[in-house]
């Protein structure tokens, strides 16, 4: 998702330095939601009735799923009508409702898996980020490729999940989902700091951030999450 932000400019004395800025918040804004996502889960396993609940109650779980869906989308498509305190929130509560489903990941893998897991997508990030900040190659084409397969691989995997079950098929789509998106962490970070050069004002640099936050939480934990599946696994 690209937004088209009002109030940017071409100042090429000063792009670079604020796309730099922007980028640094942007990835400071993650580490802030992950951190939270991390707390509430963490806090929640405490008490095993929480777990127990969302797998008995799937009205609630899949609830969680929708709202968590439609704060995504709300936040692309009204990014350029809301405050920066309300996109602000808009991001903190997405991490608040990821660290209430979390607690069943706490709850079903050891933490041995779960800790290997988070090195190895941290790692796989870095790099698909720093390819994406230094490269000169235009990902966009490819990028909107790699989309349209993730696509493919969502429903694919909702088909397992509800009709087939196997447990090989998840296996090799956490695989592709892993793949595809190392690659589009590193588009992300291309489209970041493309438009980040651009903004004007403090207000759409807020805002921005903010947006590039959202993008890059959810994918670095759609490969933390696909790996812990994948190390599960293998136990």
């Amino acid at each position: 998702m690209n937004p088209n932000f009002p109030g940017m400019h071409t100042n090429a004395s000063t792009a670079a330095r604020t796309s730099q800025r922007l980028v640094q918040r942007a990835f400071s804004w993650m580490f802030v939601g992950l951190s939270l996502t991390a707390i509430i889960a963490i806090a929640l396993s405490m008490n095993p009735n929480v777990p127990q609940m969302l797998v008995q109650n799937k009205a609630i779980f899949y609830g969680i799923i929708a709202l968590e869906l439609i704060t995504v989308f709300g936040l692309s498509f009204l990014i350029n009508r809301i405050s920066s305190f309300m996109a602000t929130f808009a991001f903190f509560f997405y991490a608040a409702l990821n660290g209430i489903t979390f607690t069943l990941i706490l709850a079903y893998f050891n933490l041995g898996t779960i800790g290997a897991a988070f090195f190895i997508a941290a790692g796989m990030f870095g790099i698909s980020a720093l390819i994406g900040y230094v490269t000169k190659r235009d990902l966009t084409k490819l990028g909107s490729i790699a989309l349209m397969l993730l696509i493919g691989i969502l429903l694919a995997s909702l088909v397992n999940i509800f009709f087939i079950k196997s447990g090989l098929i998840g296996l090799v789509i956490s695989y592709v989902v892993v793949a595809l998106f190392c690659f589009i962490t590193a588009y992300d970070i291309q489209m970041l700091k493309a438009i980040a050069e651009q903004v004007a004002d403090e207000e759409t640099a807020t805002k921005y951030a903010i947006f590039g936050a959202l993008m890059l939480y959810i994918d670095f934990l759609a490969i933390f999450k696909n790996l812990i599946y994948i190390l599960g696994n293998d136990d």
